[in-house]
């Protein structure tokens, strides 16, 4: 019985294994990070196949097939918290405060974020509209800042690939 049950857990583990590098190759192929994603891959790969070469070899065993599909969701939760912590890549936030643009784009400066503020026209008349590209590891900085001045500010967050140019005075 503790051989059964050791084969499940030791499946399960190789599956949070590559589900939680699988994960991350997704993020790098979307973000255009090749290299980083074949070195992803491979690891993935390779673990998958260990793990499915033991589950053929005993596929009468439920628990292996038990311990394969617990270790495909933890590894999702594991693969998108990590993810989430690490924070690669790039997000284009846009800030529209019909009222206090100025004073965001003011502290938002002094704390180090390149801040771009737009002429716009809304419904109500002329108001601004303030971008900044930012790394994803500062979007929590950046959304408390903006909040602790306009708790009403419409803000939309997008993932941003830059492809040129610089950023001056800013924190990338």
């Amino acid at each position: 019985m503790i051989e059964t049950l050791g084969g499940a857990v030791l499946i399960a583990l190789m599956r949070i294994c590559d589900v939680t590098i699988g994960t991350f190759r997704t993020i790098m192929v979307v973000q255009g990070r090749k290299y980083q994603a074949a070195v992803a891959g491979f690891f993935e790969v390779l673990i998958w196949i260990f793990a499915m070469r033991f589950i053929v070899q005993n596929l009468d065993n439920l628990y292996n097939l038990l311990g394969y599909a617990l270790g495909f969701a933890f590894g999702n939760i594991l693969g998108i918290s990590l993810e989430q912590k690490v924070a690669l890549g790039y997000l284009q936030v846009n800030i529209i405060s019909p009222n206090k643009s100025e004073e965001i784009a003011k502290v938002l400066r002094d704390k180090k974020f390149g801040v771009t503020l737009l002429p716009a026209e809304g419904k109500s008349g002329e108001l601004s509209i303030l971008i900044a590209i930012i790394k994803r590891k500062y979007l929590q900085d950046l959304m408390k800042t903006v909040e602790a001045i306009d708790k009403r500010a419409f803000i939309t967050i997008q993932t941003s690939r830059p492809y040129r140019g610089f950023m001056h005075g800013s924190r990338v």
